[in-house]
């Protein structure tokens, strides 16, 4: 026969509402395995009702954001989904469009899905940790490489050769005007992908 006196009593009954706490917190932790694009924020940038954004940079002279740039694109990759990727360094409409999602500056990276805010590099690689985010990305189409850019979504300007300057001839002289055609940077969006 087992005989307890009142404080060994007292100490098992606090350890069994510690077991009902931990489960309830495995429960807890279950229904959020497996999130769904409603729990983030709609923020959706323009064209991105029903596919993945991506802001980033390509310039490489702040050494941690375009690592975290690098790292987001290469998990999307692994994933061989469509991905409108946005180089806010190749055109400055694209940082502008950026920044009025945020109402704000912000720096990329950043990831929208279907409109909606996934975040930066720190979540976009948590989620994939968790094993999440291919939940997320359920639904969304294969890439297929394009093949006029190789999926940089910019070509060379065939107006300037990417020289942001065009010549015409008016009355007898020479005049140089900037290229109707292009961005700041000589490019003009791919028109096979974009």
């Amino acid at each position: 026969m087992f005989t307890a006196n009142k404080h060994e009593l007292t100490c098992i009954e606090f350890d069994f509402s510690v077991c009902d706490e931990h489960t309830t917190q495995e429960v807890k932790e279950d229904n959020e395995e497996h999130p769904v694009l409603s729990d983030f924020e709609e923020k959706c940038p323009p064209g991105g009702e029903d596919s993945v954004v991506f802001y980033t940079t390509s310039l490489r002279g702040i050494r941690k954001t375009f690592e975290d740039c690098s790292s987001i694109r290469f998990l999307l990759d692994s994933f061989k989904i469509l991905v409108q990727e946005r180089d806010v360094s190749m055109d400055m409409r694209f940082r502008e469009e950026l920044w009025r999602i945020y109402g704000g500056r912000v720096v990329p990276p950043k990831l929208f899905i279907k409109g909606r805010e996934i975040g930066g590099a720190d979540e976009v690689i948590r989620l994939h940790e968790q094993g999440k985010l291919k939940k997320l990305l359920e639904g969304i189409p294969s890439n297929s490489m394009c093949t006029d850019c190789d999926n940089i979504r910019f070509l060379i300007c065939s107006n300037c050769n990417g020289s942001r300057q065009v010549f015409t001839e008016k009355e007898g002289d020479e005049l140089c005007m900037k290229c109707p055609d292009c961005n700041e940077n000589g490019l003009v969006k791919c028109p096979v992908c974009c």
